[in-house]
């Protein structure tokens, strides 16, 4: 194990790959996205590792994205049993009925317009922001739209591959 390192990198890098590539479907649900950080294990930091993700990123196309937004619930309504994505929304989780209620209606009108989930790295951000971000989301192009999701789930990969890295 090199000083950068961590336990859970550590771990990562020496999983069967069967067990990495399920590690990374917890992270971002995209198959090509998966399939490009495993085959440039070992990862000797986790920015490292960071980087690789943000360039496998960058090279989804949309069908791409639109496998890895398939694993997203709605804001507001976190699959249950799934502690990542509660975490994550934890924002929702003290909002008024009346938020609740308004997320849902923007969710539907924004997945009509758009034809998947909205997606945002909801992490610290409170049930307001969310809303006010779907509110001004949903008048972007689908093309602008797509690149803002590429960059929305960049961010939680990264979160979520800190976790990985650190063994959490």
């Amino acid at each position: 194990m090199t000083s950068g390192t961590t336990p859970g990198l550590a771990r990562f890098n020496t999983s069967a790959d069967s067990e990495a590539l399920a590690a990374l479907h917890e992270v971002c649900s995209s198959s090509a996205w998966g399939s490009k950080i495993l085959a440039q294990r070992p990862y000797t930091t986790a920015e490292a590792l960071f980087l690789a993700s943000d360039a496998a990123m960058a090279e989804l196309t949309a069908e791409d994205l639109a496998e890895a937004m398939a694993g997203h619930p709605p804001i507001g309504r976190p699959k249950a049993g799934d502690p990542t994505s509660s975490r994550e929304q934890s924002g929702m989780a003290g909002a008024s009925e009346e938020l609740k209620a308004e997320m849902l209606e923007l969710n539907l009108a924004y997945q009509d317009k758009f034809g998947h989930v909205f997606l945002i790295c909801a992490t610290g951000k409170s049930g307001e922001q969310m809303r006010d971000a779907v509110r001004e989301r949903i008048g972007n192009s689908p093309e602008a739209e797509r690149e803002i999701v590429r960059t929305e789930l960049g961010k939680i990969n990264r979160i979520r591959l800190t976790r990985l890295a650190e063994g959490a």
